[in-house]
């Protein structure tokens, strides 16, 4: 839309005659042309990379070569851009300037040397260099679930330090201090100078394979939003149950260093935010954060139980960033309901047991142990918060057919809360829209529950099929040969009970879970670098401590490099997968039910076909250090083809000025038909 018409468009919009963004409809600007060495040749398999600062918030678009070097960025909103070449074998071409409607020419500068074409490599290519102590593959599991939580280790900012500016830099923050004692800090900090001196030295990965086939049929948009200090922990864009909801709406997600909800209109470019609140004034940022039990059998002790990232140091580290996460409410994962409203986790009081609500001060698995975050939902016609107590901690949420929203984040209970019992208006209704059921299972088949599962619930999922609401345990204890591995855990809300089931070696690290259309449920490894499935079908034994039923699962290694650790069973690999996400309504345009695999460390999301058994590596090539944490999928218009699908995501990197662009951003992936289509 250019001069007059956009004119008259904007005139409609403050006239009220037209509503605001939709004049802002699907831009059809287009950029195309070749991609050629200095010597004429055609180079496939690259990116080229349009981006601008024109329009409210920053602006990328990024697509892949074809065979004969041809690129087309589609859909480009009017606006002068930079465009440039990257790729394996590459160093990055210059920046040109270019307006929808051009034809560029681009030329392709290769690298001098193996060090200057891994430069861009994914951090997890670096990280498959490290020699673990004692080539343990516990212990790899435990460093990747540990140092990978936050950020990826195998970038430019990790990769080139020496012993002593390694140990400074783990008293940076209290969680990674503590980490680093956990894993054994002199053989951390050994590991960690004999791999960045080896790099020093001149030590490269091999390098990953250029995009084919249908990878380059990728397109992939990103508008800017939050600031240098954003720590943007996962979005939402539609409903999970039904992904036409919302169409063409608001794209929302957590800012956990910040407390804020941000939001994104990809129509408009514009990007916002809005202040997450807490109850009666609250306001301890989450490092400092402590909990007492009520029991008197602890003496009644205030413990520290704040979750030290940047700005939080150890004696003697030291940071300049000390007090820039000022976040006492910590909101973690938002959700939307049928209803148009978000829900996120969020922390809305202290943790002490004192402050529990009354009704369930005194529960069985409830008194005496810690439970973090609470709930809270956003109107988004209105702009208006409120905030939900609970007994139980929350982290990750999940609508069921019926409503009920479930919870992960309790290391003791699973928990759920029905708005429809709900009313905000009635207090006492409180206590009767929420309810837990505390993990304990059947260990020696009599039928009844005699074994407590403890462990943090990370993801959550409930079956559409039978109703059972499925949890994951990263685990991680390298001296437990059992817990290390993690399990996942199933609740049978009608019957009550509890099962637990660990991942066969070399699987370890259950982080995600999410389930398919048929009832399969699907685990992202993260300390070993699988893909899993699980089908309790299988199960000649369902009764037990975890590992009664090897044969329900399947493990699928993921593309990339592996450890370089001795694993009987098989490889470990190098990349870390943080979520997943199946998609069950072919919002990315792959087919029902593929699994996408969050590719944390390889700057990559990783589609999984069930049907072949392959993967198809979604590279986001820029900027460097995309570290993906939940996913969603939306449907715009079920009749536009490509156009109308797509599959979200956001940079959640912590702390983001590891970044190469030190900003957050929210990602869209398109599927066209071929690499040229428009």
């Amino acid at each position: 839309m250019r001069g007059a018409d956009l004119f008259f468009a904007l005139v409609l919009t403050l006239l009220g005659c037209l509503p605001a963004g939709l004049f802002a409809a699907t831009p059809t600007g287009i950029i195309d042309g070749r991609v050629l060495s200095a010597q004429g040749q055609a180079e496939a398999g690259v990116w080229v990379i349009a981006e601008t600062d024109d329009l409210p918030t920053a602006y990328r678009k990024i697509v892949v070569t074809d065979e004969d070097g041809r690129y087309l960025l589609p859909e480009l909103p009017d606006a002068h851009y930079r465009l440039w070449v990257r790729g394996y074998g590459l160093v990055d071409s210059a920046k040109v300037g270019a307006v929808p409607g051009d034809t560029r020419e681009l030329t392709a500068v290769p690298a001098s040397t193996a060090q200057e074409a891994a430069a861009i490599y994914p951090a997890s290519y670096w990280l498959s260099l490290v020699h673990p102590p004692g080539a343990s593959a516990g212990w790899s599991n435990a460093f990747k679930l540990g140092c990978q939580l936050c950020h990826q280790v195998g970038s430019n900012f990790t990769r080139y330090r020496t012993r002593g500016a390694f140990d400074l830099g783990l008293k940076k923050s209290t969680f990674m201090h503590v980490t680093a004692d956990a894993l054994g800090r002199e053989q951390l900090l050994d590991t960690l100078a004999d791999w960045s001196a080896r790099i020093t030295d001149g030590e490269t990965p091999p390098a990953p394979p250029r995009p084919a086939g249908v990878e380059r049929n990728l397109v992939i948009t990103e508008w800017g939003w939050g600031d240098a200090f954003t720590y943007a922990h996962d979005e939402i864009a539609t409903d999970k149950r039904e992904p036409t909801r919302y169409a063409n709406g608001k794209i929302y997600g957590v800012d956990l260093a910040n407390d804020r909800l941000l939001s994104l209109d990809p129509l408009t470019y514009t990007a916002s935010a809005a202040s997450v609140p807490t109850m009666g004034g609250f306001g301890t940022p989450w490092c400092e954060q402590t909990y007492r039990a009520s029991d008197e059998s602890v003496g009644g002790t205030v413990m520290p139980m704040g979750f030290g990232s940047l700005g939080c140091p150890m004696e003697p580290g030291i940071t300049p960033f000390e007090g820039r996460y000022d976040n006492p409410a910590n909101p973690h994962n938002p959700m939307f309901d049928a209803s148009g409203r978000v829900w996120i986790t969020t922390q809305v009081r202290r943790e002490w047991d004192a402050d529990l609500p009354d009704f369930c001060r005194d529960s069985p698995g409830i008194a005496g142990r810690y439970h973090h975050r609470q709930l809270g939902r956003y109107d988004t016609a209105t702009g208006a918060f409120e905030l939900i107590d609970t007994c139980f901690g929350t982290h990750h949420l999940q609508f069921d057919s019926k409503g009920v929203l479930w919870t992960s984040g309790d290391s003791y209970v699973i928990g759920w809360f029905d708005p429809s019992r709900y009313d905000p208006a009635r207090p006492e209704t409180l206590a009767a829209a929420q309810g837990f059921s505390e993990i304990v299972v059947d260990g020696d088949g009599d039928g009844k529950p005699d074994t407590p599962i403890v462990g943090f619930n990370y993801g959550i999922i409930p079956s559409p099929l039978d109703g059972s609401v499925w949890t994951a345990q990263p685990g991680g204890n390298p001296g437990d040969p059992l817990d290390y591995r993690g399990r996942i855990v199933r609740y049978d809300p009608s019957s009550g009970t509890h099962e637990t089931f660990v991942p066969p070696a070399p699987g370890s690290g259950p982080r995600g879970v999410d389930v398919d259309s048929r009832g399969l449920i699907w685990v992202s490894l993260g300390g070993s670098g699988h893909l899993a499935s699980f089908d309790r079908t299988k199960c000649r034994q369902t009764y037990g401590l975890g590992d009664q039923c090897p044969e329900g699962w399947s493990l699928y290694r993921s593309p990339g490099p592996t450890m370089r650790v001795e694993s009987p069973s098989g490889p470990v690999g190098s990349d870390f997968h943080y979520y997943l996400f199946v998609d069950q309504h072919n919002t990315l345009g792959l087919g029902n039910d593929v699994v996408i695999l969050n590719g944390t460390g390889s700057d990559s999301l990783l589609v999984f076909r069930p049907d072949s058994a392959d993967f198809t590596i979604i590279r986001i090539p820029y900027p460097l250090n995309t570290f993906t944490r939940g996913l969603d999928g939306r449907i715009d218009d079920p009749t536009a083809g490509w156009k109308g699908r797509g599959l979200w995501f956001t940079n959640g990197l912590d702390p983001i000025h590891h970044s190469e662009v030190p900003r957050s951003y929210v990602g869209k992936v398109q599927l066209r038909p071929d690499p040229l289509a428009r």
